[in-house]
C-alpha cells in the first residue's frame, strides 16, 4: 500500500466540538488515515475499515477529500494540487472514487449577483486596451470589501463554506476567453434548474444562468472575512464591471422580479451543497430580503436556512445584489443568525453601493 504525508489541509467539521480545523496534516499508511490538527497538533487516527464513501474531488486549482466516519461526512480541503496524484493513488487503493469538478470560480462564475463571468483568464489581452482598461480594473477591485470596512474583531479566512460560492480572492475573470459549456447534471445545471423553475423563466431568456446572460469585462472577489460575534458571520463580496450601463439595466430588469431574492439564494444553496458532496433540488423556506439603502441604486437579497453535513446547528445563507451604473456587486454571507447579523449586513450593502460611482465610470 502507498504511504503518504500531506500538509496544509483544512477540515470541516472539526473532529471535536470547537476543535482545530487547520492546519491539518494527513498521513496515510496500511493501518488507516491519521490527522494532525492545529498547533500544537492533536492526533486522530481512523482505520480504513471505519472510513466509508471515500471520494477525492479535483477542482481547477485545488482538491477536496470526502469520507464518512461514524455517520458524519467530513471534508478535507487543500488549496493546491501538489499532492493530488499521491492522494489519488491512496484513495483508489482503498476503494474510493476520484472525480473532476469544474468549480464555479473559473468556468461557472455565475449565481448570486448575475455572476455571468463564464470566461476566465485573458488579463494581458485586456490590459492591451490601454489606461482606461487598467483604471476600470483598479476600480472594480477597489469596490470590494476590505478589513478596513469591518470592526477589529474580524479577520480573513481561507477555510470557509463560502469558497464553494465565491471565486478565489483577487483572481481576475474577464470576457476574453471562451470555455466549454457545463456538463449535463453538473452542479451548475442543477442550480440553474432551481433558479429558473423558481423564477418562472426559461433558459433561453434567463440572464443569470441561461442563454441570455452576458459577460462582464472584469470580475474580482474579496477574501472571505469572518467574526465570532453576532452569532458567527462570514462575508465576501464579488464585484463586476460591465462595458455599458444598458447591460446592467437589462440584468436589473430580470432581477427586479418579485421573487428574485429567494430564487437566487436557493440556487446558491444548491451550489454550496454540491461542493460539499450533497445533492439539492431546492431548499424550502427561502425568503426575499430588501436591504435599506441611503444612496441611489438598486438592491435585492434573499435568505435561506442551510443544513451543512456534519454541522449540527442550522446556518443561514444570505445574499444581496447591488446594481448601479456599470457595476453589479454581490454580497454573500453565511450566518448563525440572520436576525443578529441583519443590521451589519445592511451596513455592508450600503458600503458596497457607495463604491459604484467612480471617476472612471462612463455614461452610455
Amino acid at each position: 500500500m502507498t504511504t503518504l504525508r500531506s500538509e496544509d489541509w483544512s477540515v470541516r467539521p472539526s473532529f471535536e466540538t470547537n476543535g482545530p480545523t487547520s492546519p491539518i496534516v494527513l498521513i496515510a499508511d496500511d493501518v488507516g488515515l491519521t490527522q494532525l490538527a492545529g498547533i500544537p497538533p492533536v492526533v486522530w487516527q481512523t482505520r480504513w475499515s471505519e472510513l466509508t464513501n471515500l471520494e477525492l474531488v479535483r477542482f481547477a486549482h485545488q482538491m477536496a477529500l470526502f469520507a464518512t466516519v461514524g455517520d458524519v461526512r467530513y471534508c478535507w480541503r487543500h488549496r493546491e494540487l501538489n499532492d493530488f496524484e499521491a492522494v489519488r493513488t491512496v484513495v483508489l487503493e482503498h476503494g474510493g472514487t476520484v472525480t473532476h469538478r469544474r468549480r464555479r470560480a473559473g468556468v461557472l462564475a455565475i449565481v448570486a449577483a448575475v455572476l455571468v463571468a463564464m470566461f476566465a483568464g485573458g488579463l494581458a489581452a485586456l490590459l492591451n486596451r490601454g489606461n482606461g482598461a487598467a483604471t476600470e480594473l483598479a476600480d472594480v477591485k477597489a469596490a470590494n470589501l476590505t478589513l478596513k470596512d469591518l470592526p477589529s474583531s474580524w479577520y480573513s479566512t481561507t477555510n470557509s463554506i463560502l469558497n464553494d460560492l465565491v471565486p478565489p480572492s483577487g483572481q481576475v475573470f474577464t470576457s476574453t476567453t471562451t470555455t466549454s459549456a457545463p456538463a449535463k447534471n453538473s452542479a451548475f445545471t442543477v442550480a440553474a434548474g432551481v433558479f429558473q423553475t423558481c423564477l418562472g423563466v426559461t433558459n433561453k431568456y434567463d440572464r443569470v444562468y441561461g442563454l441570455a446572460g452576458q459577460q462582464a469585462d472584469y470580475q474580482v472577489s474579496s477574501p472571505v472575512f469572518t467574526t465570532n460575534s453576532l452569532g458567527g458571520l462570514e462575508v465576501a463580496s464579488t464585484s463586476q464591471y460591465y462595458k455599458t450601463t444598458s447591460m446592467v439595466q437589462r440584468d436589473t430588469r430580470e432581477m427586479s422580479m418579485k421573487n428574485f431574492g429567494e430564487c437566487m439564494v436557493d440556487s446558491s444553496a444548491a451550489l454550496i451543497l454540491s461542493g460539499l458532496g450533497q445533492t439539492n433540488a431546492g431548499t424550502p423556506g427561502a425568503t426575499n430580503w430588501t436591504p435599506v439603502t441611503f444612496t441611489k441604486g438598486w438592491t435585492r437579497g434573499g435568505v435561506v436556512t442551510l443544513s451543512v453535513p456534519g454541522v449540527t446547528s442550522k446556518l443561514q445563507l444570505v445574499e444581496a445584489v447591488i446594481t448601479k451604473g456599470h457595476y453589479e456587486i454581490t454580497l454573500s454571507a453565511l450566518v448563525g443568525s440572520f436576525a443578529k447579523a441583519k443590521f451589519t449586513l445592511n451596513d455592508l450593502v450600503n458600503t458596497l453601493l457607495s463604491r459604484t460611482t467612480t471617476s472612471s465610470s462612463k455614461a452610455v
